[in-house]
């Protein structure tokens, strides 16, 4: 073979590895669930070539299964929103809840040429870098927004242009409300998460305990750092310390299908009431085993679809698409997109109804929620 073609045959297969690379949504890691699913690299920030697509980034704050939801409604975004003909490419980043490798990645993000926009869920709250590094991708151009876990309201709100996502104090309060109602009498609860410190954590406890009322009692709050076998453990030594504990709480996705796990082990469903946050796709199966008395779930979907929305506006000056999103902006609490609370309970036998809980709370049985993901093929929310 001639030099001449060799070289031509490799510049070839150069341009349709390029061409595949390119698009208009698209996330870098499997589905997590997914057992074979790559552990996403954290230390890479691909760049595309110049006067390529620019990218809107969706940077999340683990790789629970959550997430998954989440990526689906941003490349939904990207699809119908049009995108790629605007000139932009949508990725999901998943992260690995580890403050430095979201570190990390923010400040490998203020280098690239080809960022235009990110979306993130922020693992720390009370981490003042976090959103020193937000400040300087704003200031390098770069729209930023919050989705699903915010930055410190009080301390850091100004590095970031809006929130989108779960008003979690109403969702804690919602969670406890249900509690409340599942056992009348009250009773110690233990609550689980990955990362205590995280914003959503906080807010969904502290609104927890306003909903179950003074008859509920924490005795402990346990952390794993989002490992979903440390989950396991705290579980089984929770439970060894509190053998008249009455409610276990789930505050993370995985942290639901952990509870239940234990507690199959341990034979100890008929003495506890188990409820929890988000819908994995193990959890819907547990709930419908008599496993799980109640789910508040998020909408990780429309916080991946809302997100890229507003970054997209933002980034071409849309003011119609931003004060239709956030009419009142610049108002104390305008500034925050509420994108829902579902509640769900088994199909039989729950003691819950919609009149316990408020009216923006949309009150699902579970064969209902079933229907409402498969028409927006979820597996889980």
């Amino acid at each position: 073979m001639s030099f001449d073609r060799l070289a031509a045959l490799r510049l070839s297969a150069g341009l349709i590895l390029l061409g595949t690379l390119l698009g208009c949504g698209g996330d870098s890691s499997a589905p997590s669930g997914n057992g074979s699913s790559p552990k996403p690299d954290l230390g890479k920030v691909a760049t595309n070539p110049p006067g390529k697509l620019k990218r809107i980034i969706v940077l999340t704050n683990g790789n629970a299964p959550f997430w998954d939801a989440g990526a689906a409604g941003a490349n939904d975004a990207a699809k119908e929103l049009n995108c790629e003909a605007d000139g932009f490419q949508v990725v999901v980043e998943r992260g690995e809840f580890d403050v430095a490798k979201q570190l990390n990645k923010l400040r490998q993000y203020a280098g690239a040429t080809d960022i235009a926009g990110v979306a993130l869920s922020v693992v720390d709250a009370e981490n003042a870098a976090i959103p020193r590094e937000m400040a300087r991708l704003q200031k390098a151009g770069i729209k930023v927004v919050t989705i699903d876990s915010d930055v410190n309201r009080e301390t850091a709100r100004d590095s970031r242009f809006a929130y989108l996502g779960t008003d979690n104090i109403v969702g804690g309060r919602e969670l406890g409300t249900a509690a409340k109602a599942l056992l009348p009498d009250g009773g110690k609860y233990v609550t689980f998460v990955g990362v205590k410190t995280a914003a959503n954590a906080k807010e969904r406890i502290g609104g927890f305990a306003e909903g179950a009322g003074e008859k509920f009692t924490s005795v402990e709050n346990l952390g794993d750092g989002g490992k979903s076998d440390v989950a396991r453990v705290n579980v089984r030594e929770a439970l060894n310390r509190n053998a008249d504990a009455k409610v276990l709480v789930g505050i993370w996705s995985y942290n639901t299908p952990a509870i239940i796990d234990i507690v199959k082990q341990l034979n100890s469903r008929e003495k506890l009431k188990i409820v929890g946050f988000d819908a994995e796709p193990q959890a819907i199966a547990f709930m419908g085993e008599g496993m799980l008395d109640v789910m508040v779930v998020q909408n990780p979907h429309q916080m991946g679809y809302q997100g890229v929305r507003l970054l997209k506006a933002l980034i071409q000056n849309d003011q119609k698409v931003v004060d239709e999103m956030l009419p009142d902006h610049g108002s104390s609490n305008g500034d925050l997109y509420d994108t829902g609370l579902k509640l769900i309970v088994p199909n039989e036998g729950s003691p819950l109804s919609a009149e316990l809980f408020g009216k923006k709370t949309e009150f699902l049985k579970l064969d209902a929620f079933k229907e409402w993901l498969t028409k927006y093929n979820l597996t889980g929310s």
